[in-house]
């Protein structure tokens, strides 16, 4: 039951863009496609089950002085791997994510789970966590980038919904559009949850 609460408190009720309103930047850069917003959300999913692993692994022998340096070398670890793998095996999201993907080291949302939730339980819970957590931030930025490309583009995952009378709102994929919808998606979480609570 501990791990079914582990893994679905990052999925709705803390999840780390809506709920906690972390990982802001790579939010608003890459949800203007929804390719990219499940690229980048699979990529945060891969460091966070790997770097909450090995946290959880290493915490009692890690001196607390020195804990932070040590978890976001763990984390870099991580994402250099994942920027490996995506660099060999999609060239094309490793150019649209550009500098984003090497910025998962320093994203709040793997540095707080690895701080707070990784070195203060078990192996498998935060394993879970990881998961839990990812998971909530790739639905994040799919629904943003699902509302951007569709009304902003007129396409979805690069293919035209629309015939050629459609006038996309070009605003959604512009930073200001990407606030709008990061808001109104903010609102409709809350209202959503309020309700159910």
């Amino acid at each position: 039951m501990k791990l079914w609460k582990d893994f679905t408190n990052g999925i709705i009720k803390e999840n780390p863009t809506f709920r906690l309103v972390l990982g802001t930047c790579p939010t608003m850069a890459v949800t203007t496609a929804v390719f990219n917003g499940i690229g980048m959300g699979i990529a945060a999913t891969a460091v966070l089950i790997g770097s909450n692993l090995i946290i959880s692994l290493i915490n009692k022998i890690v001196p607390s002085e020195v804990r932070i340096p040590i978890y976001v070398v763990v984390i870099a670890t991580f994402v250099g791997a994942v920027e490996m793998l995506i660099k060999a095996f999609s060239p094309a999201l490793d150019s649209a994510l550009g500098i984003f993907i090497p910025l998962i080291v320093v994203n709040c949302i793997i540095l707080a789970r690895a701080e707070s939730f990784a070195s203060k339980n078990p192996p498998l819970n935060s394993i879970m966590d990881g998961l839990g957590m990812g998971i909530g931030f790739t639905l994040a930025l799919t629904f943003m980038s699902s509302i951007r490309e569709i009304l902003g583009a007129g396409t979805f995952l690069g293919m035209p919904l629309f015939g050629a009378a459609f006038e996309p709102a070009l605003i959604l994929i512009l930073p200001p559009g990407g606030f709008l919808v990061f808001g109104l998606s903010i609102a409709l979480v809350n209202k959503l949850t309020a309700k159910k609570a």
